[in-house]
C-alpha cells in the first residue's frame, strides 16, 4: 500500500504546473545548440580541473579563468535562466512536499492507531 500511494504522490508531483515547467525549460535548453556547447565544454574543463587536484595539483589560473568566462556566459543565456527559475520553483514544492511527509511520520509515530488502508 505505500508504494502505492508514493507512486500516486509521484503521479500528482509529475502533473504540477512546477514540474511540467522544470521540463518545458530543460527541453527548452536542450534545443539550444549553443548553450549545450557551452555547458558541454564547462563540463569538460570541470572534469580536468578535477583531475589535475585529485593527482595533487592545482588547476592553472588560466583554467579557473577559463571556468569563470564560461559560467559567466552560460548564466547570461535566457534558456539557462528559465531552468535555474523553474527548478527554484520545483524546489519549493519538493520542500513543502517533504515538510508535510515529515508531519505525517510524525503524526503517523506517536499515533496509537494502526491503519492498513
Amino acid at each position: 500500500m505505500l508504494n502505492e500511494r508514493a507512486a500516486e504522490l509521484g503521479r500528482l508531483i509529475g502533473q504540477t504546473g512546477e514540474y511540467q515547467a522544470v521540463k518545458r525549460a530543460s527541453d527548452a535548453l536542450n534545443q539550444d545548440k549553443e548553450a549545450v556547447a557551452l555547458l558541454e565544454k564547462m563540463e569538460n574543463l570541470r572534469r580536468e580541473a578535477q583531475q589535475v587536484i585529485a593527482s595533487g595539483g592545482q588547476p592553472s589560473a588560466e583554467m579557473e579563468e577559463e571556468l569563470d568566462a564560461l559560467l559567466s556566459t552560460v548564466q547570461m543565456n535566457p534558456a539557462y535562466q528559465r531552468v535555474i527559475v523553474a527548478n527554484e520553483n520545483f524546489d519549493k514544492v519538493m520542500m513543502s512536499v517533504n515538510e508535510s511527509i515529515m508531519d505525517g511520520i510524525k503524526k503517523g509515530a506517536t499515533s496509537s492507531i494502526i491503519t492498513l488502508g
